[in-house]
């Protein structure tokens, strides 16, 4: 960790029982194996991506590839172009698949909060979803993919935005809401990246939310 990381770590150093949902990391992807660990060949598309999904928590983005996918879901290798035309294509669907479980987390989070400590619920499921998944939540924001190229990627991500800007607006006026709900992202964004990156863990970043 360098000076800077240091210095930011110090200013957040206040420790308060951190609570990361490990329960299935896949809970939060709704993507998954069968009880025996083999994919589900009745949803093809589904099976490629869970497949994909496991490739780039165990190797990063590197190692997804159209061909290894097909070979971990036991599929031939031509397969998966009747649904991924192109490795990048494949790449996009996983980082949808993100931007849909973060949106999930940040409902959950607003659901179960009152309106005055929304927004820090929301901050500290962003802050888990970027420990409990951190390959995917660097696919989703690391600059892997071009989200305007992809339409469903670009309407996934705006969907996970506008919870935020839902809860900022509870407390906003509309003209500053979309300013407030930037800034807001602005703050608990860098946070994760720190989270992300394992500069400093999720319980120190929700420090800085408080």
């Amino acid at each position: 960790m360098n000076a800077s990381s240091n210095g930011a770590a110090a200013a957040c150093s206040t420790r308060h029982p951190a609570y990361v949902d490990r329960r299935n990391i896949r809970g939060v992807w709704a993507l998954s194996t069968s009880e025996g660990g083999a994919y589900h060949h009745g949803d093809l598309r589904r099976s490629l991506i869970a497949a994909a999904h496991d490739l780039l928590r165990s190797g990063g983005v590197e190692a997804v590839t159209l061909r290894e996918a097909a070979r971990l879901a036991g599929v031939s290798h031509n397969a998966p172009y009747r649904h991924f035309p192109s490795r990048e294509a494949l790449l996009a669907a996983l980082a949808v698949e993100g931007f849909r479980g973060l949106r999930r987390a940040l409902d959950e989070a607003a659901g179960g909060a009152e309106p005055p400590g929304r927004l820090t619920a929301l901050g500290r499921a962003y802050l888990r979803f970027a420990e409990a998944d951190r390959a995917t939540f660097r696919l989703m924001f690391g600059g892997v993919l071009e989200i305007a190229s992809h339409p469903d990627l670009a309407a996934a991500a705006a969907d996970a935005f506008g919870t935020l800007r839902s809860v900022v607006a509870e407390q906003a006026p509309p003209p500053a809401a979309e300013r407030e709900a930037l800034r807001a992202w602005g703050l608990v964004h860098g946070l994760a990246h720190l989270v992300a990156d394992r500069q400093i863990d999720a319980a120190r970043a929700e420090a800085c939310l408080l």
